[in-house]
């Protein structure tokens, strides 16, 4: 389990970036397998899921999680939801005490963001597209509608691939170009034209893009860290048929 700084910094805040460290899922899902969209055993799913709720001083039936589909849809929770394939959402956004918002990854960026004035909290999901075309913003402005303020926010962005380990192809580098060539600082080309992507960088700057100024980079790879972190790009590299994923989550416990 990881904690930033930042937030940690926030009274009546909970939080945490888990690992796939402390569960009871066995075999390619070992060990903290938190996605119920996993083939792995639905009960020890929902294990794992209250295990880590405990951490936060919270049941299970307080977390909140959506069907994620990589798009831009940010949606207010009031009361916990279940994941709904009818609809589908990449952030969760409240202002209710004792209710968890999680997000599931497995290589893409989990964002967890808080006002610690106005008491509002947000889950992100941040892959490559819906930060491109605009999760953080629609997030933001979420967040806004119940009286927070993008300068008085703190945003941390979870474990994710690390650019070292993110490699891409010139046409990936070309949608973000087409977007803005600002957009391309986050591409570097290393030895025999390999390029690579650095997610996390990218979302940083969407952040401040948003308003957000304190934000806080975990920094750890997901991909290069087996032992630790579940990754989809590390399964589909080895052929295995499914993968873990590591939850995020974030609470105003009082």
């Amino acid at each position: 389990m990881i904690r930033s700084k930042l937030l940690a910094e926030i009274s009546g805040l909970s939080h945490a970036f888990f690992t796939r460290e402390g569960g009871a899922s066995k075999g390619i899902y070992q060990s903290l397998n938190c996605g119920q969209g996993s083939d792995d055993d639905a009960n020890t799913v929902q294990s794992n899921r209250a295990t880590a709720m405990k951490s936060l001083q919270l049941s299970q039936d307080r977390l909140c999680t959506v069907w994620q589909h990589h798009g831009t849809t940010a949606v207010v929770a009031e009361q916990p939801i279940i994941a709904d394939e009818k609809k589908p959402a990449d952030a969760l956004v409240t202002e209710t005490t004792t209710l968890a918002l999680g997000i599931l990854t497995a290589d893409c960026a989990p964002v967890l963001i808080a006002d610690p004035e106005a008491r509002v909290a947000a889950a992100v999901h941040c892959g490559w597209k819906g930060a491109l075309k605009g999760v953080i913003s629609n997030s933001v402005d979420e967040m806004k509608r119940l009286g927070a303020d993008p300068s008085r926010m703190v945003a941390a962005i979870g474990p994710c691939i690390g650019f070292a380990s993110y490699e891409v192809g010139e046409e990936f580098r070309a949608e973000f170009a087409a977007e803005s060539m600002a957009n391309t600082e986050y591409f570097y080309e290393g030895e025999n034209g390999r390029l690579t992507f650095d997610l996390s960088g990218f979302v940083a700057s969407r952040l401040r893009m948003a308003g957000i100024e304190s934000v806080d980079a975990i920094g750890q790879d997901t991909y290069a860290d087996e032992r630790r972190f579940f990754s989809y790009r590390r399964t589909c590299h080895r052929g295995e048929p499914d993968y873990g994923r590591q939850l995020a989550a974030i609470a105003w416990v009082k």
